[in-house]
């Protein structure tokens, strides 16, 4: 299958060399030269723009930061929308406002461009061993299509309704982590400034009802004080925000969400937004004066 890549970041880049090495004709477009070579390396083609890259290929992927980048990447000027052909299909895997996913898709339309919202949850290490999590919205025809070349990049992937439906998921997702984070961290911190090793706490209560893909991937970063980012502070706080406007735009209360952003901002304020999501540990220690470890 010959696909455009746009996007070749941290999780970018891996996906992207993945579907390269299952055999896929890649062309690839980013602002960064060394991401894109890096690419060309591996088998892909460079373009200098979406327009150009877009009357190469059948499918369109993005993977970019947020909404007004999909829209730009997109719709903008040298987008994907100028130089589509009709029948053109992007698969936005960007973790983006599913109230924006809606719009970007009614404007796709309009060039005869077809859409799918198919945000990733598993960060770097996932995106590098091919076994992300895809949560896809959109007509399921498409999405029939090309489950298996998505499937390249992942481990599960999964139809969950119209378009917007894999963002609302995906926002869903970014909710339960960061909470999960948050209460991990809280735990492990109490359990430091009580006087007992949460190396030991940690083998304790792993295997019962507590225990969570979340604490596996993060408690061991934590003890071994690794901020190195599989997913940063910045990006979650991007995610919140989208959460909580999307919540807000149909009437669902988020109380824990707005807490979780107000420690998040918290943590950028001093600096750690560049940090992995394990950082969070780093706001309970301030406050309770410890170092988990």
């Amino acid at each position: 299958m010959k696909i455009g890549f746009i996007g070749l970041g941290i999780m970018g880049r891996p996906m992207a060399k993945n579907l390269v090495k299952a055999g896929h004709e890649l062309v690839v477009f980013d602002f960064n030269k060394e991401a894109v070579a890096d690419l060309v390396s591996c088998g892909a083609k460079a373009a200098e723009s979406g327009k150009e890259l877009a009357g190469q290929v059948e499918v369109v992927i993005t993977m970019v930061p947020n909404s007004p980048h999909v829209r730009s990447a997109v719709l903008g000027k040298d987008g994907v929308a100028e130089g589509a052909k009709e029948g053109l299909v992007l698969i936005d895997m960007s973790s983006i406002d599913p109230t924006e996913s809606k719009a970007i898709s009614a404007e796709c339309e309009k060039y005869g461009i077809q859409m799918l919202d198919a945000p990733v949850s598993g960060g770097e290490p996932k995106a590098i061993d091919g076994t992300l999590s895809v949560m896809v919205g959109g007509k399921k025809e498409l999405f029939d299509k090309y489950y298996d070349m998505l499937m390249v990049m992942a481990g599960s992937v999964v139809y969950v309704g119209e378009i917007g439906s894999g963002n609302v998921a995906k926002l869903a997702n970014q909710i339960i982590v960061a909470a999960n984070i948050a209460a991990v961290s809280e735990a492990f911190t109490f359990a430091k400034k009580a006087g007992t090793d949460p190396q030991l706490v940690y083998q304790a209560i792993r295997g019962g009802l507590a225990g969570s893909t979340v604490m596996d991937a993060k408690v061991p970063m934590i003890l071994a004080r690794n901020f190195k980012p599989g997913f940063r502070i910045d990006l979650h706080i991007k995610d919140l925000n989208n959460a909580l406007n999307a919540a807000h735009a149909v009437s669902s209360p988020v109380p824990l969400t707005g807490q979780l952003m107000e420690i998040m901002q918290g943590l950028k304020a001093d600096g750690h937004e560049k940090e992995d999501h394990s950082s969070i540990v780093k706001y309970y220690e301030k406050i309770a004066n410890t170092t988990v470890e």
